[in-house]
């Protein structure tokens, strides 16, 4: 069993910041990918930000003003949100790829957290 639990949503004023912060456990012998999609009232659920070895990808929409980073010791990976607009208002859901064992990996998503932006 894996489980990603995602904190550090809320409510903010345009132009502010948060840091969202998500926790890995479990059964986990290597995480592959980390990273966060979010999802707003009526749009379909889109990436945000990723992180592996070889690449940070970031949605056009949060260049320059978003960041991930990760804590491999941790198991952890955070998502820098500075500059925030109120379009940035959504549900953010953390996203592993995760290798339980040697032998497989699977795709994992967190429950979700809300962050809102006021204008």
């Amino acid at each position: 069993q894996v489980q990603l639990v995602e904190s550090g949503g809320g409510l903010v004023q345009a132009g502010g910041s948060l840091r969202l912060s998500c926790v890995a456990s479990g059964s986990i012998y290597q995480i592959n990918h980390m990273g966060w999609y979010r999802q707003a009232p009526g749009l379909q659920r889109e990436l945000v930000a990723s992180e592996s070895s070889v690449e940070t990808w970031y949605a056009d929409a949060v260049k320059g003003r978003f960041t991930i980073s990760r804590d491999n010791a941790k198991n952890t990976v955070y998502l820098q949100m500075n500059s925030l607009k109120p379009d940035d208002t959504a549900v953010y859901y953390c996203n592993a790829n995760i290798s339980p064992t040697y032998y497989y990996d699977e795709e994992y998503f967190g429950k979700g957290i809300l962050v809102t932006v006021s204008s």
